[in-house]
């Protein structure tokens, strides 16, 4: 197969078969002092759902390092070659802060906020898909697979298979894909939707999300799509539901660890040994549904339903995209709120919210998940909602009771979960009464049937049926199976 014209005269390089390409590399913020990098695993998230995976398959992760300048040579991770995209300080604020998340993500989460327009953003848009599609383009060997991720480089397929058409390429969508009337109103729509149909294989979390993008094509660009298949010059795009999965064997084996056992027992000490925890686990994001949560609880709070002595609610709001106004916004009416609450029904040594902005390392995390009687997860909208899953998976014990939004895409596959609408106020607080006074023996068999699920289709599941569709050879596919 011939050169693509872009790696003729480019200093050589290590290529690989299989390039990860997303907005961010895995990877922490800084470096320790021998320089080793570690994975950034965040709650949830496109880290924690490709970690296993690529861990045991050669590959080569294209992203974002953070900060501004050139991009830093980093070491390689776990065997995963890390390649540096560089922004510059305009990059991130129009590019990232500016159209994919003032803009893309409100219109993709039902419009919760109102997006907003600027032509300034989409030029950043494209400049830095550009940017990746080029970079992605030095570091894949001929006829490798490319997976492209998310939201924010839904033009790279595009611009990718127009600078190498011998790759095989792949696109995932993690959140939502909102329905035609929302999205007809993003004034570069057309573009959008052919920068994504420049990929041989498109992912959704949920069925009908591929719906919509169907019903899209064949309005905006007039071409012969289903929800399976779209035509496209000579090419035939498969569309399709893979909803994202965990390791649910790591999780379960961390959560069943003794020292995770013993550190769970230490915090439902240190929370004043109630008899209910209620727990939630969220970036700080005004689609997780955080200010509608701390409402419903306060109202149980005041009308008796719930008593601060015996019930005790750790809300966990990890900082995110703090230089958009929206969340600086959302952060301080949140804090508030707590505080609030706090004042009111609070006392000396028993805060009725233990609310924390910390980040907390998996160990951590899978402690605080077994001190969790109820795991609130409660969004407005998300595309699957990974600490759903993983609270489940922690739960090596078989109780645990999860309340979780019908909004979120892990609701068609965990219906046994305490399902509520979080914008109904009423509805929520129903369903929080539901999970903390349910009977144990439902609580368990619920718990049995979403573990058992989680079981069947982990993060291998997810990639083999992701893989298996985009890889016709079956190399990559191999490889995963292996490892």
């Amino acid at each position: 197969m011939a050169v693509a014209p872009l790696l003729i005269g480019m200093p050589e390089m290590r290529q690989s078969s299989l390039v990860v390409v997303a907005n961010r590399l895995p990877i922490d913020d800084s470096q320790a002092l021998d320089g080793a990098c570690e994975w950034r695993r965040s709650p949830g998230g496109l880290v924690s759902a490709l970690h296993p995976l690529l861990r045991h398959t050669p590959a080569t992760w294209v992203g974002w390092a953070g900060g501004t300048g050139p991009a830093p040579a980093l070491p390689d991770v776990d065997g995963v070659r890390m390649h540096t995209v560089a922004l510059t300080g305009d990059d991130l604020r129009d590019h990232y802060e500016g159209f994919a998340n003032a803009t893309l993500w409100p219109i993709y989460h039902d419009a919760v906020e109102q997006p907003e327009h600027h032509r300034r953003w989409w030029d950043a848009y494209q400049r830095v898909n550009q940017r990746f599609a080029e970079a992605t383009a030095e570091v894949a060997e001929a006829g490798a697979v490319v997976w492209v991720q998310d939201y924010h480089l839904q033009l790279v397929p595009g611009l990718l298979r127009a600078l190498r058409p011998d790759l095989r390429i792949g696109f995932f969508l993690h959140v939502p894909f909102p329905p035609p009337e929302l999205f007809m109103q993003l004034p570069r729509r057309a573009e959008l939707l052919r920068g994504m149909l420049g990929a041989d294989l498109i992912g959704f979390q949920r069925a009908q999300a591929a719906h919509n993008f169907s019903q899209l094509v064949t309005k905006v660009l007039e071409l012969p799509a289903t929800d399976r298949r779209i035509a496209v010059d000579d090419r035939m795009v498969r569309i399709g539901a893979f909803p994202v999965s965990i390791d649910t064997t790591e999780m379960s084996a961390l959560a069943g660890r003794p020292e995770v056992a013993d550190r769970a027992r230490r915090l439902r000490h240190d929370l004043g040994s109630p008899d209910h925890a209620i727990l939630s686990v969220d970036r700080m994001d005004y689609t997780k549904g955080i200010e509608q949560r701390l409402k419903a609880y306060s109202e149980l709070l005041a009308h008796g339903h719930v008593k601060v002595r015996d019930t005790v609610l750790v809300q966990v709001a990890v900082p995110s995209r703090e230089r958009v106004g929206q969340y600086q916004i959302l952060r301080d009416r949140v804090e508030r709120e707590v505080g609030r609450i706090n004042g009111e029904f609070g006392r000396v040594g028993e805060p009725a919210i233990h609310y924390l902005t910390q980040p907390f390392d998996r160990a951590e995390l899978a402690a605080l998940y077994r001190v969790a009687d109820v795991m609130a997860v409660t969004p407005l909208r998300d595309g699957m909602n990974l600490v759903a899953k993983e609270y489940v998976a922690a739960r090596v014990d078989d109780a645990g009771a999860l309340l979780l939004s019908e909004f979120a895409g892990a609701a068609a596959e965990l219906p046994q979960a305490y399902l509520v609408n979080p914008h109904d106020l009423e509805g929520l607080k129903q369903g929080l009464l539901a999970a903390l006074r349910a009977d144990p023996a439902d609580v368990r068999a619920r718990m049995r049937a979403m573990r058992e699920h989680l079981r069947e289709h982990d993060i291998r599941a997810w990639a083999r049926s992701y893989l298996s569709t985009l890889d016709q050879s079956g190399s990559l596919l191999t490889r995963l199976s292996n490892g």
